[in-house]
């Protein structure tokens, strides 16, 4: 063995322990103190900026709640209850999904979740008798005011997928899924099923917004009837940076313009997605 190495292996541990000892020798009492032992950390390279991003993001799911990632209700694919099984599968093909909620009379009346897997032995056996509501799993329902941390568990614990988001009187405000809640987490989660066409612009209340970072200025301008100018920068992400002056973390807000930004999802390098609100005139 040779003890030079062995030697230099011992000083490295030493230094990488003496590092975290003075991270953590003053314990934090607030979450800004978290948040800058996270940053410390990752100064003295004692944990990676992935890492840092992933423990950020958990500290943030902690404040969020379902409505800040749910797909509003215009924007969910149901199935309707009395649909035959050549109904369904082109639906399921063309969109994509692996989980459908199925509704009676109206969006409101959510009579549970049809998975696609499900409809396996009927493809395979046409002739055979199809009843979509035999097929169907319960619907785990949530309000909008739930927080992710709490549902993040509860799907867990339950090998829950979906959840249905009601408002406060009882309606269907939209669905959210495990990937949502974990993407808050961890960063955009592209799969197979993704593509380049998403929308870009979600409504989610009377007057905010979800809006991918990446939106044409152009198409932000037409939606919102305003006039950005998309001389310097091309995307609303571009304009919003400009505004912070740096890169901005997550949950940060500014306002400007008649609008306040919210950064619902961001990494290292870039931001994914906003939170729009239009703020009050006058």
């Amino acid at each position: 063995m040779n003890t030079n190495d062995s030697r230099n292996n011992d000083t490295d541990d030493r230094s990488w322990l003496d590092r975290l000892t003075q991270m953590v020798t003053g314990t934090p009492y607030t979450r800004a103190d978290l948040e800058g032992l996270l940053e410390l950390a990752a100064e003295n390279e004692v944990i990676d900026e992935d890492a840092k991003t992933i423990m950020e993001g958990a500290l943030t799911v902690g404040e969020m709640q379902a409505r800040d990632v749910m797909i509003p209700r215009a924007q969910m694919v149901v199935i309707r209850a009395g649909a035959t099984l050549e109904e369904v599968l082109p639906q399921i093909i063309h969109t994509g999904h692996s989980r459908y909620p199925v509704v009676g009379e109206g969006t409101d009346d959510v009579l549970g979740i049809l998975l696609a897997k499900d409809l396996l032995p009927f493809v395979l056996n046409p002739d055979a008798s199809f009843d979509i509501s035999a097929l169907l799993r319960s619907a785990v329902i949530v309000p909008e005011s739930k927080r992710l941390n709490v549902l993040l568990r509860e799907f867990r614990q339950a090998r829950n997928h979906m959840a249905i988001v009601i408002d406060e009187y009882g309606g269907v405000a939209g669905l959210v899924t495990i990937e949502d809640v974990l993407e808050e987490i961890v960063g955009e989660i592209e799969d197979e099923t993704d593509t380049d066409e998403e929308i870009h612009i979600r409504k989610l209340t009377e007057d905010s917004y979800f809006v991918q970072a990446l939106t044409p200025v152009e198409d932000f301008n037409e939606a919102f009837d305003v006039e950005f100018s998309d001389e310097e920068f091309d995307t609303i992400g571009g304009l919003v940076l400009q505004a912070f002056g740096r890169l901005p973390t997550r949950n940060e807000t500014i306002d400007f313009d008649g609008f306040e930004f919210r950064v619902i999802n961001s990494d290292q390098r870039k931001l994914n997605s906003l939170r729009v609100t239009v703020l009050p005139k006058g």
